[in-house]
């Protein structure tokens, strides 16, 4: 897509991340020290607001979210919706493959998502997103930085928001470097602790908001 922008939130890596990206011309922040994934998007959408930027898209940076997918998310946008999710698993063909306990983590936070919001996604935990301008204005301050609670607590907190949410059908690839920073105990952390902001109603909609 060289027809995008392109912004790499470098978050605190040991390796030469940043400067590889810079040589080629991507603007590039770098957090002095790892924060995790969703403090890194909360990152790069504040630097889409603070650079006057309509939409933006989240990309991870392991190769399984295929670009190809970016013109349907935009599309939806364009349709009306203020975040847009790519699911692995919405068309009914999906063969993406996910471990037994990862997918049993899926559909339990899933459960979750559709107790509070009443709406049923397939793919809670996809990282691969579209947001219009409304959105990042919310989310460049609201959006969750604990891990897991990034991508589906970033649901709830829109929905919170009174924000329109779509989810669309898009191709994954393969997992092409690095390595899933989904561990047993992040799991079962992340949603004990989704649980807990749930009790406290934190998600809840404003009463000053309402739904668009």
């Amino acid at each position: 897509m060289p027809h995008f922008d392109t912004l790499v939130v470098d978050d605190g890596s040991a390796d030469a991340t940043a400067n590889i990206a810079r040589d080629a011309g991507v603007a590039t922040v770098r957090l002095e020290r790892n924060s995790g994934v969703g403090n890194a998007v909360r990152t790069g959408l504040g630097y889409a607001e603070e650079h006057g930027y309509a939409r933006a898209v989240v990309v991870d940076a392991d190769g399984q979210h295929d670009p190809s997918g970016i013109t349907a998310l935009l599309e939806e946008l364009d349709a009306g919706y203020d975040i847009v999710v790519g699911s692995r698993f919405a068309a009914e063909s999906s063969s993406y493959d996910v471990g037994w306990i990862r997918r049993l983590a899926m559909r339990s936070l899933a459960h979750v998502v559709r107790r509070v919001t009443g709406r049923s996604f397939s793919d809670v935990t996809s990282g691969y997103r579209a947001f219009d301008a409304l959105a990042i204005e919310v989310m460049a301050r609201r959006h969750p930085a604990e891990y897991l609670a990034d991508t589906v607590g970033s649901l709830l907190v829109a929905y919170g928001e009174g924000l329109r949410i779509e989810e669309i059908a898009v191709r994954m690839r393969p997992r092409a470097a690095g390595k899933p920073s989904a561990r047993h105990v992040h799991l079962v952390r992340s949603y004990v602790r989704l649980l807990w902001n749930v009790r406290r109603r934190a998600y809840d909609p404003e009463p000053q908001r309402t739904a668009r």
